[in-house]
């Protein structure tokens, strides 16, 4: 299906090295294409012109369209089929079939689409792996920020200034869009805070 796979690019653009622009006219390329599935005995090649693109793109520029074009068949995701004056055209047969289409390949998404797949996996499972670092991270602060604030009203004797300091610090570290290993490395450096 042309819109999963489309979805699972979205998710792996990051990896891609493509961006949300360049994702905008690869939908308006898609949609062009008749079918639901990719298929190779559909031929998979179509062939809008810029102006249609922009149009499909929501008036985006068609010189902005040419540039996204040419990172999409960078990225190894589209492939030029030009004609002979370097224009997108089909030439039917007398039946009305397709003879041949001169324009873009969607051959290299179908031919990538388990990579794209896996590469879109990866990519939510980070997330989801980002995402119990960051609860870990706030579930910890909380059990610590309460332990400190008990310890004092409770007057159990301890250098509790001297915890919050260090806590703070430990906190206020982190930059605001942490890596992975730094939301790792806080988690331990927070659970060590904690068992002191």
């Amino acid at each position: 299906d042309k819109w999963k796979l489309f979805r699972a690019l979205c998710e792996a653009k990051p990896l891609l090295g493509i961006g949300d622009r360049a994702l905008a006219v690869l939908n308006a390329l898609l949609s062009f294409y008749p079918k639901n599935e990719l298929a190779q005995g559909n031929g998979l090649i179509v062939f809008p012109s810029n102006i249609q693109l922009s149009l499909r793109t929501h008036g985006m520029a068609e010189q902005t369209v040419r540039r996204h074009l040419a990172a999409l068949v960078d990225a190894g995701l589209l492939l030029r089929k030009d004609s002979p004056n370097g224009k997108r055209y089909v030439r039917r047969d007398r039946a009305g079939e397709v003879d041949e289409a001169f324009g873009f390949s969607l051959a290299p998404l179908l031919a990538r689409a388990d990579e794209i797949e896996q590469l879109a996996a990866s990519v939510m499972a980070e997330r989801l792996h980002v995402q119990r670092l960051r609860e870990r991270i706030t579930l910890c602060r909380r059990d610590i920020a309460k332990l400190i604030e008990a310890a004092v009203e409770e007057d159990i004797p301890g250098d509790w200034q001297g915890l919050y300091s260090e806590f703070r610090d430990v906190i206020e570290g982190l930059p605001r869009s942490p890596t992975t290993a730094q939301l790792e490395l806080l988690i331990d450096e927070l659970t060590g805070l904690r068992t002191n």
